[in-house]
Formats: C-alpha cells, sequence, structure tokens
C-alpha cells in the first residue's frame, strides 16, 4: 500500500497497537523544534464540528495528546487540494479552540502543532523538504508563543534528495521514516527498489522499522483492508480525475473567453479601422467635393474667357473681314485707277500716233484700244 494514501497512513500509524511507532514517526519529525520528546500518546477523535449548525464537518487524518498535554495533528494530503496553507490554519485552529466548547478557560487551551505531509510541492521558493513555521516578532526573532506550530513536508522534494545522493537515511531518522512514506509511489506505479533495499538493512539494526515493516506488510496483504484501501484509492483516483476534467473544462471555457475577448478586441480594432477608413473616406470625398467644386469653379471661369476671346475673335474676324472689304474696294479702286491711267496713256499713245498720221488698224495692234474708241478719239482730235 502507498502510505501516502490517508487510509493506509491511518492504519499504520492512528493503530492504537502501532501506538509506539507513531510515536517514534512524531519525534523524527519534531526533533530540531527544541521541545521534549514524546514518550507516550493517546488517540482522540478526528472529527472537527462547525461553529455553527449549518457548517460542514472536517475529519483530520490523525489527532494525538502527548503526556505534555499538546495536540499533535498529522494531515497527509496525496492530491494537491490547493490552498494548503489555509486549510492547514483552519484545521489547527479548530483543533486549538476545541476545549472552549466544553466550556474550559482559556488558561486550558493546549498547544497544537501541525504536520502536513504533502504528496505534491508547496512551496517552489525552496529547496528544503522540511519546513516549519512559529509566530515570531519581526524585528528580534523572538518567538511569542509555543501555542502554534506548524510542518510542511513535500515528499516530491525528499525524493529528488534521495536521487541525488543528499539524504543519508543511516544518520538520520527523520529521513528514514520519510523515506519510508515515499517508497510506494502509486500515482507512478513505481516501487523505490533501492530505498527498500536500504531501508530493509537498517531495519536489522531499527527495531521501530522493522516493525513498521512488518505491521505495514500484513495491513497490505489482509484482503478486507486491502479492499477498503482500494476503494478509497479509487476514491482519490476519481476525485482527481474529475478535477482534472474540471480544470480541463476550465482551461477550455478560459481559453474560449479568451478567443472570444481576442476576437471581440479584433472586431474593435477592425471596427476603429472601418471608422477611421469610413472618416478618411469621408474627408477625402469632402476633399474630392470641395476639389470639383473648385475645378468647377475654373471651369465656368475658362468657359467665360473662351466666351470673351470667341466674342473677341469673332470681333476679330469682323474687324478682319472688314478690312478685307476695304482692302478689296481699295484695290477695285486701285485697279479702276490703273485701268484709267493704262487707258489714258493708250488714249495718249493713239492720240500721238494720229497726229503722226498712222493707221487706225496699226494704232488699235499697238494700243490695244477698239477701232471705234480710236476714231472717236480722231473725231474729238478733228
Amino acid at each position: 500500500m502507498d502510505l501516502k494514501v490517508d487510509y493506509a497512513f491511518k492504519q499504520l500509524f492512528g493503530n492504537e497497537k502501532n501506538k509506539d511507532i507513531t510515536v517514534v514517526f512524531l519525534n523524527a519529525i519534531l526533533q530540531k523544534t527544541g521541545r521534549n520528546r514524546i514518550t507516550d500518546i493517546s488517540f482522540e477523535n478526528t472529527e472537527i464540528p462547525g461553529e455553527y449548525m449549518d457548517d460542514k464537518q472536517s475529519r483530520l487524518d490523525l489527532l494525538v495528546v502527548t503526556e505534555a498535554d499538546e495536540w499533535i495533528n498529522v494531515e497527509i494530503q496525496f492530491t494537491n487540494k490547493y490552498d494548503m496553507v489555509k486549510r492547514s490554519l483552519y484545521y489547527w485552529s479548530k483543533t486549538y479552540t476545541r476545549p472552549l466548547e466544553k466550556g474550559m478557560a482559556y488558561s486550558e487551551l493546549r498547544p497544537v502543532i501541525a504536520i502536513n505531509i504533502l504528496n505534491f510541492t508547496l512551496f517552489h521558493e525552496m529547496e528544503r523538504f522540511h519546513t516549519s513555521y512559529h509566530l515570531y516578532d519581526d524585528q528580534r526573532q523572538t518567538k511569542l508563543t509555543n501555542m502554534m506550530e506548524f510542518h510542511f513536508i513535500e515528499m516530491s522534494k525528499l525524493i529528488n534528495d534521495w536521487k541525488r545522493d543528499q539524504l543519508d537515511p543511516w544518520n538520520s531518522v527523520l529521513a528514514r521514516w520519510l523515506l519510508l512514506l515515499g517508497m510506494v509511489d502509486h500515482r507512478k506505479g513505481k516501487v523505490y527498489d533501492d530505498i527498500y533495499h536500504e531501508l530493509e538493512e537498517i531495519a536489522l539494526t531499527d527495531e521501530s522499522l522493522r516493525e513498521t515493516f512488518q505491521n505495514w506488510e500484513e495491513l497490505s496483504s489482509t484482503q478486507e483492508q486491502r479492499l477498503k484501501y482500494d476503494s478509497r484509492l479509487k476514491q482519490i483516483m476519481d476525485e482527481e480525475a474529475a478535477k482534472r476534467e474540471h480544470e480541463l473544462r476550465m482551461q477550455a471555457l478560459d481559453k474560449r473567453e479568451q478567443e472570444m475577448d481576442d476576437r471581440e478586441q479584433i472586431v474593435k480594432v477592425k471596427e476603429q479601422e472601418v471608422n477611421e477608413k469610413h472618416q478618411e473616406m469621408k474627408e477625402k470625398q469632402q476633399e474630392m467635393i470641395e476639389k470639383h467644386q473648385e475645378m468647377k469653379e475654373k471651369q465656368q471661369e475658362m468657359i467665360e474667357k473662351h466666351q470673351e476671346m470667341k466674342e473677341k475673335q469673332q470681333e476679330m474676324i469682323e474687324k478682319q473681314q472688314e478690312m478685307e472689304e476695304k482692302h478689296q474696294e481699295m484695290e477695285e479702286k486701285q485697279q479702276k485707277i490703273e485701268q484709267k491711267a493704262e487707258q489714258s496713256a493708250k488714249m495718249a499713245i493713239a492720240r500721238k500716233l494720229l497726229k503722226e498720221g498712222m493707221e487706225i488698224a496699226f494704232i488699235a495692234d499697238s494700243t490695244g484700244l477698239s477701232r471705234d474708241t480710236i476714231t472717236d478719239i480722231q473725231d474729238e482730235m478733228e
């Protein structure tokens, strides 16, 4: 049986017939706290009632009272249920205030030592597998009271120390007893044979350890105990599986929520981009409208200038036409003058030739005047 399963732990260390090995086990844990060695214990009811009627009941794994009238509560946690420090404080407070429920005085309150054996890592910032805590003054580090004491034992760190050859179970009683708890790891389906052989060899000279081995083997081989252990182990594993399933579902839900948040953020960003683009397009459209209006005004101005140029051009055409008409008229006049001058010159030549007694036919051929015109000139001369 894996002794880190609470049922197996209780059957071995919470049994009246095994009281002697429980005392040795507790002394191994408390040996460095300065307390007197425990010589005898009595087992107490592990039920812790709630403060009010509707409060849930709690059950401690192991609760003993020493001959020095000190309470020792041992909790073994196979599965990480989280908030372990707060759970330990809660169990301590319920154990500490138990006498008050019977109407006893404050002076009759007993010291309570809480021992937590954990099958997981709790304090990731520390390498030590065994840590203890008390109430101290912040500056002088003086202890306020011995009424409160907490121990946390992290089995994963213990096994790591063993693998690194940093444990000496021959000279450390605590190491040998904790290695006994860590020797079987049901979750990994593993038995550490090297630990077994070493402890088996130590047990040849350690009567308490040898007795514990025998009781452990007897407990593991008893069919009724085995069935109850298997039932409890199945319950633990089912709880772990349900918890893991819940964690996976929560992770999936968180992932979906994150994805939805991311999508919503993307939508918001895109919406912002669309709004910005829309605003930009609106501004560009307004700019285009203004440019279009400006172009329209320029176009109108150009039309007006074109019209003005057209009118000027028409005016120039009319002036040119007028000048051409005047030029034509002048040319006609010039032509008439030239014709008259030519006619006068011909007639002058004709007169001269007539005076010289030339024939009319010769004169007509020479001047190009008609015979009638020459005859008229002749008559006019006579």
